[in-house]
């Protein structure tokens, strides 16, 4: 059964958009800047998927795709709209999170200096990524200054870039390129 059968209802051209339950806010209230950066971070993270040949790779940026999705939703989802069983960024998605960045670090090694963001087009874009992320969670800190959120969006979000940067040195460690190290 199709889902979306109708792409164009016209109902956004007052600036407003709906939420999940229906109430309508303007495009630029700080909700819809939080979701809507969850959205560039997930088709950022596209686009280092159509760039990627390895299957590791792939399979850890699509469960994050899955992720976000599910964490756009939270966020499009006023809390007094939320009901019972819709998906949400938990306290183990945090720690799957930590894991694979330990995971990744193990075999990386430790880093000696800042790195400059560059590398392979999979390394550069997943630092491209973890930039917009990092956006995405400023937002969602915004939004959580007026409204509530869910109690995992922040952390999950600062553990995300954490996970995109390691992501990064990792891809580049892989494709044979060499960190360049931030010159004082």
């Amino acid at each position: 059964m199709a889902r979306l059968t109708n792409i164009v209802t016209r109902t956004g051209d007052d600036g407003t958009t709906g939420l999940a339950g229906g109430q309508r806010v303007s495009k630029d209230s700080p909700r819809v800047w939080a979701y809507g950066t969850v959205d560039e971070l997930n088709s950022a993270i596209g686009v280092v998927r159509s760039l990627n040949s390895d299957p590791n790779l792939d399979a850890r940026l699509r469960h994050i795709q899955n992720d976000l999705f599910n964490l756009g939703g939270e966020l499009a989802t006023p809390p007094d709209r939320f009901q019972k069983g819709m998906p949400r960024v938990e306290r183990q998605h945090v720690v799957d999170l930590e894991k694979q960045i330990e995971e990744l670090t193990k075999e990386l090694g430790p880093l000696q200096e800042f790195i400059l963001p560059g590398g392979s087009p999979v390394g550069a874009q997943l630092h491209v990524a973890r930039t917009i992320c990092r956006r995405a969670e400023r937002f969602c800190v915004r939004l959580s200054k007026d409204e509530k959120v869910g109690e995992f969006v922040n952390p999950y979000l600062n553990r995300l870039s954490d996970a995109l940067f390691t992501l990064a040195r990792w891809a580049n460690k892989k494709a044979g390129v060499k960190e360049t190290y931030w010159k004082k």
